[in-house]
């Protein structure tokens, strides 16, 4: 594909005619006919690397100063701003042609992503998948580097997806990728908005910072609005929102004005039972009585996210029905639980918010005929403010609390433990108190265990799917709280059984 028809040929100047063989941000991914974007980042500038990626083969460049490195330069105001569009141009603009479905919010995008692909593909639509977890690409299963790929490589999937057969696409949109324009050049068939609450405030200075980013999938400066708006009124954010989205759909739990709303509530182990209220109900076969194998409040206002985008863009209601109550897919690190045997039960989430350990908590509270013991730790390097909000709602929650590590990356894991600790009153932590504090992960994941009696719940929280543990110099080590759990509970039951 020439530059000119990437690029309007005003902007590509004199050589516009030249000939492009591939697009790259990275300089290290380039190869002979690439056009590179200067992308400017936070710990270098892609304009430091082209001399570099001109002596690789680079024949074209995007900046946003000119640089004179004997090879034509589109001067642009923003290069994350051009590499969407361009990017879905030389993909045959994917977007167009495929049924995406895009989910913000702080809490529930991955799980919601899951039953949006869940229901579609009930409905009869190939789906893909890009999220936190995982990417399914053709139905081929992708490892993943972020919630949101940038831009060149989001549209290469998209076209992979269509190439591969899928007609629609559920994906995670984080507020880092609306803030960086990651999602430029995507057309959206649906967003939807899930919730806001405090997170990412190391990289948005603040909460009003935050739901503008999000608010960018709605009501975009630089491309089409979604096609359908679906949005959680049960959130005081999405109210917001809702409110200034017009023909907006509406969903929430036990909240008479939404379109889309569970009734009469009731939640165990095996999961919630609710009545379904949608807006066929005015022709009398919109209410349903639904029971959703999936434990927790917070997981049926998820559901129903999915279940008003899938209605809203056409699919049959009974069918979709039928498909959540037979189960999806269980979300690897969500709410999911561990089992070796042990008269306890042991759930790993991936909490790390005051409003998702919240959530957790109070749905372990619904399930447990005993005692709730809670795990968890704080990130380091991200947002410090939610930490001792974290400890003061774990020692309101649970009955007993383990403080512990998280990924520490560059922090010290004592001081993120201590800021934890700070918001917790005094007294509470000690050996013989409900809070205890051990730095190492393994062994406060064992300790928990070790407390742990018949009919109690404890929760795990914070990592969720993630394989390894962040250290400083960006040092990985593998740790998986499910495997770490799986075989302390075996060991523990093993010593039992040995009279130890």
């Amino acid at each position: 594909m020439r530059l000119d028809e990437l690029i309007a040929a005003d902007l590509a100047g004199e050589d516009a005619a030249i000939e492009i063989a591939g697009l790259a941000y990275d300089s290290r991914r380039v190869a002979p006919g690439t056009l590179f974007f200067c992308v400017p980042g936070y710990r270098s500038d892609g304009h430091e690397f082209a001399a570099q990626a001109v002596l690789d083969g680079v024949v074209a460049l995007v900046v946003e100063r000119p640089l004179g490195l004997g090879v034509p330069e589109v001067v642009v105001p923003s290069v994350r701003a051009a590499m969407g569009p361009i990017a879905a141009r030389w993909n045959g603009d994917p977007s167009a042609r495929l049924k995406v479905v895009g989910i913000t919010g702080t809490n529930g995008k991955t799980t919601t992503a899951f039953l949006v692909r869940a229901l579609l593909q009930a409905a009869g639509e190939q789906t893909g998948l890009l999220g936190t977890v995982t990417s399914i690409v053709g139905g081929e299963e992708r490892a993943v580097d972020r919630t949101t790929p940038e831009a060149i490589d989001l549209q290469a999937d998209l076209r992979a997806m269509l190439d591969g057969g899928d007609r629609a696409c559920a994906m995670e949109v984080s507020s880092h990728a609306l803030a960086l324009d990651r999602v430029g050049g995507t057309k959206f068939a649906a967003a939807v908005f899930t919730n806001l609450t405090q997170d990412h405030l190391d990289f948005h200075p603040t909460m009003e910072d935050y739901y503008q980013a999000k608010r960018m999938l709605f009501a975009p400066a630089d491309r089409p609005p979604p096609g359908l708006s679906v949005i959680n009124v049960g959130d005081r954010y999405g109210r917001r929102l809702a409110g200034e989205i017009a023909g907006a759909v509406t969903f929430a739990v036990e909240d008479d004005g939404a379109d889309y709303r569970a009734e009469k509530l009731r939640c165990d182990v095996a999961g919630c039972g609710f009545e379904l209220h949608t807006p066929a109900d005015r022709s009398e076969i919109g209410q349903r009585e639904v029971m959703l194998p999936m434990p927790g409040r917070f997981n049926v206002a998820n559901a129903l996210a999915a279940l008003a985008v899938a209605h809203a863009l056409g699919g049959d209601l009974d069918t979709l029905v039928a498909a959540l109550e037979q189960g999806v897919p269980r979300v690897p690190g969500r709410f999911e639980p561990v089992r070796a045997g042990q008269e306890f039960t042991v759930l790993v989430d991936y909490a790390h918010t005051p409003d998702s350990l919240e959530n957790v908590l109070r749905a372990a509270r619904d399930i447990a005929a005993g005692r709730v013991i809670c795990v968890f730790g704080a990130g380091g390097d991200r947002d410090r403010g939610k930490r001792p909000l974290m400890g003061k709602i774990a020692s309101r929650l649970a009955d007993v609390t383990v403080v512990t590590s998280d990924n520490p990356r560059s922090e010290d894991p004592e001081s993120i433990v201590a800021e934890i600790v700070s918001g917790i009153a005094r007294g509470a932590v000690s050996a013989e108190g409900p809070v205890h504090v051990e730095v190492d992960r393994r062994s406060a994941i064992e300790q928990a265990i070790a407390l742990a009696q018949a009919n109690d719940v404890v929760v795990i929280a914070g990592k969720g799917h993630e394989q390894g543990q962040e250290l400083a110099d960006g040092v990985k080590l593998p740790f998986d709280d499910v495997i770490v759990t799986r075989e302390l509970l075996s060991a523990r039951i093993a010593a039992v059984g040995a009279g130890e």
